[in-house]
């Protein structure tokens, strides 16, 4: 028989404690749900029976959130805790965290931001501790957060806690435009979090006004990161083997996508060779593109020699949320993404650079 946890919630709005008490019992675990309507309950509460996770107001009367926390810390240092607050203070934040809390979050304002959340209270009920990842998210990584923010075109500021370490990332209308840690800032920085396998994570409120210091495409810096870990990986295996051994059979060769990528103002690329998926970067469904792009060649294709217009030479689409170039060498077909911000001149003009260092 699986184990049900058990989650205390503790807020002095009666209001608040109905709703949040049923959202949570709809977690995927099923976790029985209590609620206590002030500090004293709470503590009550908590000596009379075992929880998984006590998620806490911070302003309350008598005996507030802080003071709430600091005793459960010392009495129950098991226990899972989660500040849900209204309230966004720094000071609050950072004697927050400095009694141990696992999480800090603002209560959710949009459906969006609720998802968010009771992923994050599900993790919590169900990671164990020993575990490499962030606390307060289920089977995702730092990486992911990053793309999950990103792709749904977020402003917000990431703040990640690798033990002493303190990082942030900021992100605005799903770019990353600045991160710092310690004396590190913009892509060092970044890259440096990314290296972090495990910490604690939460979302501040969003700083449209934030210098930039990043210009890459998010997908252009997670792959960079990617690469790195891999070029890691790589190097503490290789110890392990002798300096005149072959490389294994079967190593990934590079494409070349690598570098188009990396180009200012690409945001995926994509190549094809006949009806076979051959190497993509940036793009979270390859085939549905390349699908389009195979049924778009052979459109076009069909049109050409209807007209008797010669051989087809590229393909430019523009669109509102993107842009899209598509074009033949060699017997391959390559699919390039742009930022909208580009017109189609600008999009055909930036082409024949990447058709260069494609051939090249």
């Amino acid at each position: 028989m699986e184990t049900r946890y058990k989650i205390l919630l503790v807020d002095d709005d009666p209001d608040l404690l109905e709703v949040y008490r049923d959202t949570l019992a709809l977690l995927p675990s099923q976790p029985e749900v209590h609620t206590a309507p002030s500090g004293a309950r709470a503590m009550a509460m908590l000596e009379a029976d075992s929880y998984r996770l006590l998620i806490s107001d911070l302003k309350m009367p008598k005996m507030d959130g802080l003071q709430l926390l600091s005793v459960v810390r010392r009495k129950f240092p098991e226990l899972r805790t989660v500040v849900l607050t209204s309230m966004s203070d720094e000071n609050f934040r950072s004697r927050v965290y400095s009694l141990g809390v696992d999480l800090y979050w603002h209560k959710p304002g949009s459906e969006q931001e609720m998802t968010q959340f009771l992923e994050c209270m599900e993790s919590l009920l169900g990671r164990e501790y020993d575990e490499a990842g962030f606390r307060g998210v289920q089977s995702k990584s730092l990486m992911d957060l990053v793309q999950l923010e990103c792709i749904s075109q977020s402003s917000t500021v990431l703040r990640i806690t690798n033990g002493p370490f303190v990082g942030r990332i900021w992100v605005n209308q799903g770019e990353v435009v600045d991160s710092e840690m310690e004396e590190l800032r913009g892509e060092d920085a970044f890259q440096k979090i990314l290296r972090w396998k495990a910490g604690n994570f939460e979302f501040l409120p969003d700083e449209p006004h934030r210098p930039r210091t990043i210009f890459k495409s998010y997908n252009a810096l997670l792959l960079e990161s990617a690469q790195a870990s891999d070029e890691r990986s790589n190097a503490d295996t290789s110890h392990n083997r002798p300096a005149n051994a072959p490389a294994q059979p079967g190593a990934p060769r590079s494409s070349g996508l690598t570098e188009i990528v990396n180009t200012d103002c690409v945001e995926f690329a994509m190549k094809t060779v006949a009806d076979t998926m051959v190497d993509s970067r940036g793009l979270e469904n390859p085939e549905h593109i390349a699908g389009w792009m195979r049924q778009s060649l052979d459109r076009f294709h069909a049109l050409g020699q209807t007209l008797q217009a010669g051989g087809l030479q590229q393909i430019t689409g523009i669109g509102p949320q993107r842009n899209v170039a598509v074009a033949q060498k060699g017997g391959a077909n390559l699919c390039v993404g742009w930022k909208n911000t580009l017109d189609a001149t600008e999009v055909r003009d930036r082409m024949k650079k990447i058709l260069t260092l494609w051939a090249s």
